[in-house]
């Protein structure tokens, strides 16, 4: 037994990484995927995630296969589901995994990890779940203080004795050629080069998240102002749709393109790339600008920027208020999915956040393509950090 306790990986062939999550989490996996590979060269790695957070990992060079749970499941009968979920676990059970690694720390991952039969199973210690302790061979300690997520997966590979230097913890997020042909055809169409337009994605699945669509309308007004052009996107969901009909019914004056509801999520991935900058809330979007390295402005409320922030990106900015009840974790003020964290942001920390962003984008990609020109609008002057608090990018 050496000093960490480590398994023994000389032998594994197979390995399955089960994430039961949602986009944004399960893209900032990608780093663990492709230092498991490095770890284990020779051996066969497969993910088990949700069918709709393929995208977020589809195409990267260390998954072999993907094994995906429907959530459309659950609108089957109970018979009908009780049978996919026993043909899945059959599958996983099939596979002949030698090493499982469990992200999640539901009982669907736990489940699964002790069906799969594997040698060596790893995952997160449930602490007072003792059935689920037993589902494990190597158990995880949480951290008690705030830690980025991606630091937190990594957590994992550490206490199998894997342990990635700064230059291998970035995200990795494959982007499909037809995907950005796709983008830049409907940009063109508006008469809209890639680089020279603001994105803004002012929705989450969770409200709670968002600023008014007041807030979000007179950002738009004022970037329009400034003679930039401005994109809008939003997911699928009828109510993200819905918010953007609203913010839009609030600048009737000025040209936005709106493509909320009409990108596949690679789609989205290549027109957040194309973007001179992307303005957002802590949602799936802000992990795709850090896999991009797209300059961005996010907004947080309720939720942690040290634990859900920018990821090695250097061109991003967090914008916050300095509230002692933040970040509370809560669906809005006492539940009431409305967060006065947010709520009450000014529109001009938005503005000035993205003032220093654009140019420092200017200053570290003076000889880029994508960025020539970019100081259109912006006078130097405005490279100044703004009043409301501010905070940089995590790198590690």
């Amino acid at each position: 037994m050496t000093y960490g306790n480590y398994p023994d990986l000389s032998l594994v062939k197979r390995a399955l990484v089960i994430k039961m999550r949602h986009h944004g989490d399960v893209l900032l996996t990608s780093p663990l995927f492709t230092n498991l590979k490095t770890a284990i060269p020779r051996a066969s790695i497969d993910a088990f995630i949700y069918k709709d957070t393929l995208p977020m990992l589809e195409g990267h060079p260390a998954i072999s296969k993907y094994i995906l749970y429907d959530k459309e499941w659950k609108k089957l009968s109970l018979f009908a589901k009780i049978n996919k979920e026993i043909a899945l676990l059959k599958a996983i059970r099939a596979g002949g995994y030698d090493l499982v690694i469990n992200l999640t720390e539901g009982d669907r991952g736990a489940i699964a990890a002790k069906i799969s039969g594997a040698k060596i199973r790893v995952g997160f210690d449930p602490k007072n779940s003792f059935c689920k302790k037993g589902a494990f061979t190597h158990l995880v300690k949480l951290c008690p203080h705030p830690r980025h997520n991606v630091e937190r997966q990594l957590d994992v590979l550490r206490r199998m004795g894997i342990f990635p230097t700064d230059e291998q913890r970035d995200l990795y997020l494959h982007i499909p050629e037809e995907a950005r042909q796709k983008v830049a055809s409907m940009l063109s169409r508006q008469e809209i080069l890639p680089g020279e337009y603001i994105l803004i994605h002012p929705a989450s699945r969770w409200k709670f998240k968002c600023l008014s669509t007041k807030q979000m309308a007179q950002t738009i007004l004022s970037l329009r102002k400034k003679g930039l052009k401005v994109v809008i996107s939003a997911g699928p969901d009828a109510e993200e749709i819905a918010m953007v009909k609203e913010i839009l019914s609030q600048v009737p004056d000025s040209c936005v393109l709106n493509c909320a509801g009409q990108l596949t999520l690679k789609e989205l991935c290549a027109l957040i790339e194309m973007s001179r900058a992307l303005i957002c809330v802590d949602s799936v979007p802000l992990h795709i600008a850090s896999a991009t390295k797209t300059p961005v402005v996010v907004m947080f409320g309720p939720t942690s920027e040290q634990n859900w922030g920018p990821w090695m990106n250097q061109r991003a900015k967090v914008v916050t208020q300095e509230f002692s009840c933040r970040p509370c974790y809560q669906d809005g003020c006492g539940g009431s999915k409305v967060s006065d964290c947010l709520f009450s942001l000014p529109v001009s920390a938005i503005l000035s956040a993205l003032d220093e962003v654009l140019c420092n984008s200017l200053y570290n990609l003076k000889s880029s393509p994508k960025y020539e020109d970019l100081a259109s609008g912006f006078s130097s002057s405005s490279c100044t950090v703004p009043d409301i608090k501010t905070c940089p990018s995590r790198t590690r």
